[in-house]
């Protein structure tokens, strides 16, 4: 009865040493998997940056454009015309902006919600090998103790 009970925790004490081996690969999986998110979402945010650099200096241009072509439209009433479709122009540019903006969040929302996705298949995952594991090692020692 006591050579049961010993079998039994050294049983429990492998088990737990295998869940921990395959929790830390995973752990260890799942930071290099961090880890090249982070990269990406830092190479975006360089990206973004270029972006907002390159149309800030865009729009001082188009502010500039702006100014000389009201000197000139003031002389002229066919220059006025001119200038309303700049301002089309612009505020096209600002709504293709917003919309590239928009498509960037919604991107990063979609990507948020496949990494919970991909954690939780990556937990049941294990469960189940874990579980597997277990009816294989029962197995085991009931053949053992059948000897």
């Amino acid at each position: 009865m006591i050579l049961i009970l010993y079998l039994s925790v050294a049983l429990i004490a492998i088990a737990f040493l295998i869940l921990v081996i395959y929790l830390s690969k995973t752990l260890k999986s799942l930071q290099g998997t961090l880890n090249n998110l982070a990269s990406t979402l830092s190479g975006l945010e360089k990206q973004l940056d270029g972006v907002t650099k390159e149309t800030t200096i865009l729009l001082h241009k188009t502010n500039e454009l702006a100014s000389d072509i009201q000197g000139k439209a003031e002389s002229l009433n066919s220059v006025v015309d001119a200038v309303k479709e700049v301002g089309s122009s612009v505020r096209k540019f600002n709504g293709s902006l917003q919309d590239m903006s928009a498509s960037i969040n919604h991107q990063y929302e979609e990507n948020k919600d496949k990494l919970v996705n991909i954690l939780q298949w990556g937990q049941v995952f294990f469960e189940l090998k874990d579980k597997w594991q277990e009816r294989k090692q029962r197995k085991y020692v009931a053949e053992r103790e059948e000897l």
